[in-house]
């Protein structure tokens, strides 16, 4: 074989294998998102999020993740956090609210975003975070599984971390719209044609309860909604009367079928729009 072909083979295997990234560096910033081929942490100069004070109507969860997180930013004990329910709720921001403010309070600690895609790659993520004395908060947003789904495997690695056990200075903290993270039908489809129905989801939903913390979103009422868009005015600085803001965003909810969080937000944007005001976001 000629040296030029054993050259081309040698290049090949490379762009397969690629060489292991130089470790990271975490004072870059606070935050991080973890790509992959090839494996790399990238920082997140800003990240996209909105105060802890503005997020109405969750004040349990809030307390709950604020406290659980300081907890584990002072290097005490902590659970992994599973925020579940209804969709616009807050569930991300609250998770990204209190990173900011445990950081106000003069706390160190980052957070390192996951796509769900790849949770396969946990294992190598884990083995980078183990190595820093920093701590890290995981985070995997909208994470769910489908009927022949087998990511869920590779998250057990995170929750209970297999023979090296979980990294101490890690901790992980995700969002569903599914209390067990597998859609109802599913359940109820392999129980009732499993030959053992007991055991046929319980690898899968047993997965949620290896989360310490269950924190539930409910939709929010109309006084709720209200509060939410009041409190952005507050914040930014539009200027509205009651009885204006109240007709408006019960139209507002009414065209968009829900009343939400993420409803409140985009009555809110289009508010400030309106009012020619720039939010500095």
């Amino acid at each position: 074989m000629s040296d030029d072909a054993l050259v081309r083979i040698a290049a090949a295997l490379e762009r397969m294998s690629p060489a292991p990234q130089p470790a990271p560096d975490f004072g870059a910033a606070d935050a991080f998102v973890w790509h992959v081929e090839p494996d790399r942490l990238e920082a997140v100069p800003k990240v996209n999020r909105v105060d802890l004070p503005l997020l109405v109507g969750i004040d349990r969860a809030r307390d709950t993740l604020l406290e659980n997180t300081m907890q584990f930013a002072r290097g005490l004990p902590a659970n992994n956090a599973l925020l579940w329910g209804a969709r616009g709720m807050g569930k991300s921001s609250l998770v990204k609210a209190v990173h900011a403010e445990v950081l106000a309070q003069g706390q160190a600690l980052k957070i390192v975003e996951v796509q769900r895609e790849d949770l396969p790659s946990i294992g190598r993520l884990l083995h980078l975070l183990r190595a820093s004395d920093a701590r890290f908060v995981l985070f995997c947003d909208d994470l769910s599984f489908s009927h022949d789904d087998q990511h869920y495997k590779s998250l057990k690695a995170v929750l209970d971390g297999g023979i090296e056990g979980r990294p101490d200075n890690v901790v992980f903290y995700a969002t569903s719209n599914r209390r067990h993270l597998m859609p109802r039908d599913m359940i109820e489809n392999e129980r009732s044609s499993a030959i053992s129905p007991s055991e046929a989801t319980e690898e899968k939903v047993s997965l949620s309860d290896r989360f310490g913390l269950w924190l539930g979103f409910h939709p929010c009422t109309q006084d709720q909604y209200l509060a939410m868009i009041r409190g952005y005015c507050a914040a930014h600085g539009v200027e509205i009367d009651d009885e204006t803001l109240w007709a408006e965003a019960i139209e507002w909810q009414a065209t968009r079928g829900a009343r939400s969080g993420r409803v409140a937000w985009q009555y809110f944007i289009d508010l400030a729009g309106r009012r020619g005001v720039t939010l500095g976001l």
